[in-house]
């Protein structure tokens, strides 16, 4: 175990012990332990290495080429929890590996949960994950038309980092995440504005559309939900640093 902490620790991972001990649970032998260590020295994320995320106390499975839940997003979650009522129908767009639904799904009772995104290997992904049918196609165009203002939650973790800025991120995501999961235009709420604009058809009166964007754009954010008709807010957790803007459908 030792000699695993200081390989990785060398490789500049600030946490080697805990993932070390991850890596040596994931290994049935030697070989395959230097093997995922090796994967894990070169740089890629350790989700992919292990084929899963952490995300609400749920094991997402994870593989390369697909969005990596991050921890921040368990707020929206708990954002639409508070409001998901009796059997509510959930649909997440840009569901990337599906956590969002699948963390709404085993804490909500008698769900009936929809997911759809637009890249073939997140959709593969997602279906390992969401208890519900998910499909493959841009926003809501491969949604049921029977959806429509049916809807009691919508939730899209859109990508949202502005197109100049990507060059700036952690190389394990800017290098091995899908570069469609992270760009959000030029001000990064290209894809917010489509989904907030498209959200009245779906949602049922009184149906709320949550989506995770940074502090500094949620201003921006708000201004596209009300112009799509939709009643803003805007929760946000200190410790996690997350931002989530709430639409509600009157």
């Amino acid at each position: 175990m030792s000699d695993v902490v200081t390989t990785l620790r060398n490789a500049g991972c600030v946490f080697a012990e805990d993932e070390a001990a991850l890596l040596r649970s994931a290994a049935s032998d030697g070989a395959q332990l230097a093997a995922l260590v090796a994967r894990r020295v070169a740089g890629e994320p350790l989700e992919y290495v292990l084929g899963w995320a952490g995300f609400r106390g749920l094991r997402i499975a994870v593989e390369p080429g697909v969005f990596v839940p991050r921890r921040r997003t368990e707020f929206l979650v708990e954002q639409a929890i508070a409001v998901a009522g009796q059997a509510p129908v959930v649909v997440d767009v840009c569901c990337g590996s599906g956590a969002i639904g699948a963390a709404i799904a085993a804490e909500v009772p008698d769900v009936s949960l929809y997911a759809a995104d637009v890249d073939p290997v997140a959709v593969r992904c997602a279906r390992r994950n969401v208890p519900g049918p998910v499909f493959e196609g841009d926003l809501y165009t491969p949604l049921p038309a029977e959806l429509r203002g049916r809807v009691t939650i919508l939730v899209a973790n859109v990508p949202y980092v502005p197109t100049d800025a990507i060059a700036t991120m952690p190389p394990e995501a800017r290098v091995h995440e899908p570069r469609a999961a992270l760009d959000g235009g030029p001000d990064g709420l290209s894809i917010l504005r489509r989904v907030a604009n498209e959200a009245p058809q779906w949602l049922a009166r009184g149906g709320h559309l949550f989506v995770e964007t940074s502090e500094r754009q949620a201003p921006a954010a708000v201004k596209a939900f009300s112009g799509a008709g939709l009643i803003p807010s805007v929760a946000t957790c200190e410790d996690s640093g997350a931002t989530v803007v709430r639409g509600e459908r009157p």
